[in-house]
Order: C-alpha cells, then sequence, then structure tokens
C-alpha cells in the first residue's frame, strides 16, 4: 500500500469542516483481490450461522443476536477476532501505513498515541434494510444543550468505510458533525428521505471514506447489490473514558488480550501491540459500560 501524500493539516480541515474525506483508490488490485476473497469467506462463514459475531437485519445498534434469523445479517464483526479463520488479512490491512498514516494526519498524532478499536464489515443484506438517522454516540432523545455539550468534546478518534465493492450505502448531513441538529432534523422521520442538505457518499472500489461518527448519518442496503465495506475506527489515547463505551460496546474485551500479529512486518507488529496494550489499559480502567444508542 502507498500513504497518502496530502498536507495534514489540509485533511484535518476538510474533516472539521464536512465531517468526511474520501480518499480514492486507497488498495492496489492485488490487495483488492485478496481482501475481496477473505471477505466472501469471512461473510459466508457468518451467514451459515458458523461466526456469531454478527449484526442482524431489523436490529441497528449493539447487542446484536449470535445467529441471523430469518432476515439475514448486515455485518460481520471482530475482523481482528484471532479466532476468524481471515484474521490476518484484515490485520495486515488495519495496522498497515495507507490507513494509519491517514488516521495520524486527522488526529494530528504519532503512533505512540494510536490505539486499537474497532475492525468490522458492512455486507449485503439478504432483505433491503435501512438504517434511521443518527449519530453513533449521542441519542436521539439528547436535548440542544446535551448535544452541544457532546459534540464540543473533543473527538479522539477518526472512522472510516473501505469499499471492496462500488458503495454508496451511506448518507450523510456535511458539517452535521459540527453543530446540534436543525428543527428541519429534529422533526425527520427516522428514515425520511430528500433531508435538507444530505448526500450519498459515493465509493468505488478500494475508495475508503473516513469520517466523524457523530455527523448526522444512515445507511441504505440494497439486497441486490454486492456490498463488502471494511468498517474501522482508531482512537487517540488521550480520548480514555470518552472512547470507552463507543468500542467497548461491542464485545471486544473478550478476545481482545489474545489477538496474534505474528503474521505482521515487524514495523507493524511493534504498532500492533501497543495499540493493542492501550486498549486492553482502557478497558481495565473504564470497567462496565452501557450501549450508545438502543434499536
Amino acid at each position: 500500500m502507498t500513504s497518502p501524500t496530502r498536507n495534514p493539516s489540509t485533511l484535518r480541515a476538510k474533516l472539521h469542516t464536512q465531517g468526511f474525506v474520501i480518499f480514492p483508490s486507497l488498495l492496489s488490485s492485488s490487495e483488492l483481490s485478496l481482501l475481496r476473497a477473505a471477505a466472501s469467506r469471512t461473510t459466508t462463514l457468518a451467514r451459515s450461522g458458523a461466526w456469531p459475531h454478527i449484526r442482524t437485519v431489523g436490529k441497528q445498534f449493539p447487542p446484536w443476536p449470535a445467529t441471523p434469523g430469518p432476515s439475514g445479517i448486515w455485518g460481520v464483526q471482530g475482523l481482528l477476532n484471532p479466532a476468524l479463520p481471515d484474521h490476518a488479512v484484515f490485520a495486515a490491512n488495519y495496522f498497515s501505513d495507507s490507513i494509519l498514516d491517514i488516521a495520524k494526519a486527522l488526529m494530528d498524532c504519532g503512533d505512540e498515541d494510536l490505539v486499537m478499536e474497532l475492525f468490522n464489515m458492512l455486507v449485503r443484506p439478504e432483505t433491503d434494510f435501512e438504517l434511521r438517522w443518527h449519530r453513533d454516540d449521542i441519542p436521539a432523545i439528547a436535548s440542544v444543550e446535551e448535544e452541544m455539550a457532546r459534540l464540543a468534546e473533543p473527538e479522539w478518534h477518526t472512522q472510516w468505510n473501505l469499499a471492496l465493492y462500488e458503495d454508496s450505502s451511506l448518507i450523510v448531513v456535511p458539517g452535521s458533525h459540527a453543530r446540534t441538529r436543525t428543527e428541519a432534523e429534529r422533526r425527520a422521520g427516522p428514515f425520511e428521505r430528500g433531508l435538507p442538505g444530505e448526500m450519498v457518499v459515493k465509493l468505488e472500489a478500494g475508495d475508503v471514506v473516513f469520517y466523524n461518527n457523530n455527523i448526522l448519518h444512515r445507511g441504505m442496503y440494497d439486497s441486490g447489490k454486492e456490498r463488502m465495506s471494511l468498517h474501522g475506527s482508531v482512537g487517540h489515547v488521550g480520548g480514555s473514558r470518552l472512547r470507552a463505551r463507543n468500542v467497548l460496546q461491542h464485545g471486544i474485551g473478550g478476545w481482545v488480550d489474545k489477538c496474534d500479529f505474528s503474521s505482521l512486518g515487524e514495523k507493524e507488529r511493534d504498532r500492533a501491540e501497543g495499540m493493542r496494550d492501550r486498549l486492553v489499559k482502557l478497558g481495565r480502567e473504564s470497567g462496565d459500560v452501557e450501549y450508545s444508542l438502543q434499536g
């Protein structure tokens, strides 16, 4: 993979202004083929019921049941879990310079500040499925004052979708990560289309979008169109308990200490172990956490 060469301050300014930044063609053709094959095997495993860490159609937020159910799945959890057969392929991508150089540029930090967080996959459902409008860590019932207080907190993370096939599932309202909802946004139905300012984030295979997870957004999942998008996040050590709930609610604490990074190169392995150690420390200091959102 090749690292982005854009000006970090320009990247941060764009992220802070619109809430997301798209990087085209992050993957080479060989990297794309390798990840597609691993993603296909993993999706098949999850749909068969042989991998219990899934996102089930009809339920938007954790916790999810461990079996697909009659309507199937729309996501696979725990791509770095050492029990997953293809975990090494996904780890090579997650801990790569290509991904983490962008993360460091957006968070203005170095390797020593990075915290391992989540790496999941968003997939084509077997029936059409939509996610309602939401921010990932601020409930819809939050008052204007509560919303403003949460949005004023430092981000301490970056999050991304890396498309392995053409993907136009993510819909966002640019700039909404930096303000409270408008009256129109508060009145809008959970699946309302045509919200003022909304835009579809269109990605070609190999493109990646990094975004603030408190941007107002939703998803539309088309059962007739292939989708395998790697959905990850990386934290900053300064986030401490501000990031704990968002990360630990996904059950990563149950297996993170067993992660196997032996397949990585020396530089990537050292970085991965440091990131994992900082996550373990975060979990130890945070104790039990609740879920960010319900439904």
